[in-house]
């Protein structure tokens, strides 16, 4: 049964994608658009967690699809299990914005979800967030390589599969 709120974010998503002049699709892709492909909802990936402060400080540079880079510091750590098995996830800031930025790679990257990684951007309510893995998205540079997407850090990549989200677009771009 999925969610009223996900299923209308899909939706406007998908409709952005085939019809708004920014979409990430090429003129090709958009031509054969009849939406993105998801995994189903599922209510396990949605975690509530405290946030871990305690992480190393500084600025951690993110490598881009394109070969530049681009600046963040990491803002804390979120703790959880998948299937018994434990996941940890930096979560990251930028100066221009008060979003907090998550970045990763799971057991499914390359094969049912971008090989890349996905992203998620969330707020955090005082000490805590909610991170809702339905909502993962693949980054612009999934659907056209002319984007640059910054590339996950090995400290965000998972050996556990993350399968919720979206899924790996038919027709993406290779990297």
């Amino acid at each position: 049964m999925a969610d009223n709120e996900l299923r209308r974010f899909r939706a406007e998503k998908d409709h952005l994608f085939a019809h708004d002049p920014g979409s990430p699709l090429t003129p090709q892709q958009r031509s054969a658009f009849h939406g993105l492909v998801y995994f189903e909802e599922n209510p396990k990936f949605v975690i509530h967690a405290s946030i871990d402060r305690d992480v190393e400080p500084g600025d951690v540079v993110m490598a881009t699809t394109a070969g530049d880079e681009q600046v963040y510091r990491r803002y804390g750590r979120v703790r959880f299990d998948v299937d018994g098995q434990r996941a940890d996830l930096t979560l990251y800031a930028s100066d221009d914005s008060d979003e907090l930025f998550l970045p990763f790679r799971d057991a499914t990257s390359g094969h049912e979800s971008y090989g890349a990684g996905r992203y998620l951007e969330l707020h955090a309510h005082g000490e805590t967030v909610t991170v809702d893995l339905n909502y993962a998205y693949n980054p612009n540079c999934a659907y056209d390589p002319s984007w640059s997407c910054p590339l996950p850090p090995p400290e965000n990549w998972l050996k556990v599969p993350i399968r919720a989200g979206e899924r790996v677009f038919p027709g993406a771009a290779d990297h």
